[in-house]
């Protein structure tokens, strides 16, 4: 809700109603991408062989973001909603040229990729062992065909979206992380755990590689018959020259030197990563790349499931307005989404800071994956969170560039954020002590997530006659107030418990609910007190029946 809607604005309200809808798809993808991922470390463990399989499996994704993705995320669904208004036909016949063009862009990449897996791997491992880059090689054959069903659920996402329709791309995620799973609880039961790069067998790499490719076939699937829901339906053209994909590669050249500047810096993390895990044998040290990627994605899950549900929603109805030339109707909507995205994802990042090896050893402590590998997830996930409120601000400040339709602006400031977190990244790892050179580089991203949105804030301020700043100011510091007095006693009720208790799972377990319990106690009462209208529209479902309720902020 941008600062001037009215409360029974019905935009807003919509608005409201499809990010708690998509919400709720997120949050379920991410309940079960958080049981896929300790699945697949009590698997195969944070060893070479975990890292082996990371490499493999987050490889595709990366090419797949870099040539093609990250083209579609920043420009497809702007240039859908133009059409979706300008075209007589409603944009059916543009979406079917750039489906076909970029469908025929996926096919060549994935197969130059799949030939080219040795390299790949190469390039993002230091040092490997021959047993550990044959595994890698061999994992990322299957796993690189990813590539092109990325593609095809990205592109049906965005073509969903531009129609407003959210939810099931939201939910598409739990089938692919559902397939996971069972190929995962299927390879233990077959394989065992402890296995390492140079006992695993071929049979044992063919079911992992194909199990988990199969997971984002059906990702891509389902939302076929969702576009055909809404109206569409794809028809292959052969006509794509002179019906306005020339100007959508235009925006696209600077995207795609975005994402490239992006995948240099991270071609440098993993392969810090993963050197950080070569002197330990067969197994590894146990804190690499596989330590670095887990503790990664517990980081963004607060900004997947909130931020990302409000930009999703808010990205065509920004879009509408620049093209309508409201330039200020988009710097309060960028504002409202900045201040309602960070109700939730401040205080997840000061409860991580607080409670993260707590996290990360109930949730990783299993099988192949021991103690000290699950605290160091847990200590490397609050390094990464020292960053989490600049990396979602930052997240939704890219899209107001994307909505004016300005990709040059947003390829370099990406240049800044990624010159700091080279030199963060190479400054710290070579300080740290050799167990904590994996929490160095997840302290790296977050300095420079900072040190970039306080620089890109003022240049779309600037751009947009405003964002609502102190607004948004006065709304973040009341938020930082109520988490750390909320957090502080949590943290002492949970080292108390382990004290008195111990470390064992359900130790663990009930030192990190019942300190989570004893901050939503005291934070949601008091940021009600304080005047945050945001967590209250986030939260009316639950307030509604509380007496709970927000004051009126203060000038």
């Amino acid at each position: 809700m941008s600062a001037t809607d009215a409360p029974d604005d019905p935009d807003s309200a919509g608005l409201l109603a499809s990010t708690r809808a998509m919400a709720g798809g997120t949050v379920l993808s991410r309940v079960t991408g958080m049981l896929r991922e300790p699945v697949v470390g009590a698997a195969l463990g944070t060893g070479l062989l975990g890292d082996a399989y990371g490499v493999a499996n987050v490889v595709p994704n990366i090419l797949y973001i870099l040539l093609v993705g990250g083209v579609l995320n920043a420009v497809f669904v702007p240039q859908l909603v133009r059409h979706m208004t300008d075209d007589p036909d409603g944009g059916d016949g543009y979406a079917d040229r750039l489906i076909t063009a970029v469908g025929l862009v996926l096919v060549a990449v994935t197969v130059l990729a799949v030939a080219a897996a040795p390299l790949i791997v190469q390039i993002y491992t230091k040092n490997p062992t021959p047993d550990q880059l044959h595994v890698a090689t061999v994992l990322a054959r299957y796993c690189l065909v990813q590539i092109f069903f990325y593609g095809v659920f990205t592109m049906y996402q965005q073509l969903l979206n531009s129609r407003g329709s959210f939810v099931v791309a939201m939910y598409a995620p739990i089938l692919n992380n559902v397939v996971v799973i069972a190929v995962f609880v299927w390879f233990m039961a077959t394989a065992g755990t402890g296995l390492t790069v140079d006992t695993i067998t071929q049979q044992q790499l063919r079911l992992l590689g194909i199990g988990t490719t199969a997971g984002v076939v059906a990702q891509a699937l389902v939302l076929l018959p969702a576009a055909a829901r809404v109206g569409y339906r794809l028809r292959p053209r052969r006509d794509l020259r002179g019906h306005g994909l020339g100007h959508a590669w235009v925006l696209a050249r600077w995207t795609i030197a975005f994402v490239l500047v992006n995948q240099l810096t991270y071609v440098l993390v993993t392969r810090l990563a993963t050197g950080a895990n070569e002197s330990g044998g067969a197994h590894g040290t146990g804190v690499g790349f596989s330590v670095y990627t887990k503790a990664n994605l517990l980081f963004i899950l607060p900004h997947s499931i909130v931020t990302v549900s409000i930009v999703t929603a808010l990205l065509p109805r920004m879009s509408r307005a620049a093209h309508d030339g409201l330039l200020p109707g988009v710097g309060r909507d960028i504002g409202s989404g900045v201040r309602t995205s960070c109700a939730l994802v401040l205080p997840a990042a000061v409860g991580f800071l607080a409670l993260g090896p707590y996290i990360s050893t109930l949730l990783y402590r299993w099988g192949s994956t021991d103690a000290y590998e699950a605290h160091a997830i847990g200590v490397t996930l609050q390094a990464l969170s020292v960053g989490l409120v600049a990396y979602t601000v930052f997240y939704v400040l890219l899209r107001g560039f994307y909505a004016v339709e300005d990709t040059r602006t947003p390829f370099w400031v990406n240049v800044v954020l990624n010159v700091f977190n080279a030199g963060f990244a190479v400054l710290l790892y070579a300080l740290a002590p050799s167990d904590l050179r994996v929490p160095a580089l997840g302290l790296a991203l977050a300095l420079s997530y900072i040190v970039t949105t306080f620089y890109s804030w003022r240049i779309l301020s600037r751009r947009l006659g405003g964002l609502d700043t102190y607004v948004t100011v006065r709304a973040m510091v009341r938020l930082a107030l109520a988490s750390v007095v909320a957090f502080v006693p949590a943290t002492l009720v949970a080292h108390g418990l382990t004290h008195l208790l111990g470390t064992r799972q359900l130790a663990v377990a009930a030192a990190l609910l019942a300190g989570l319990a004893v901050a939503a106690v005291i934070f949601v009462p008091l940021t009600m007190r304080l005047g945050v209208p945001e967590l209250a529209q986030l939260l009316e479902p639950l307030l509604r029946r509380t007496p709970l309720r927000p004051r009126p902020a203060r000038g």
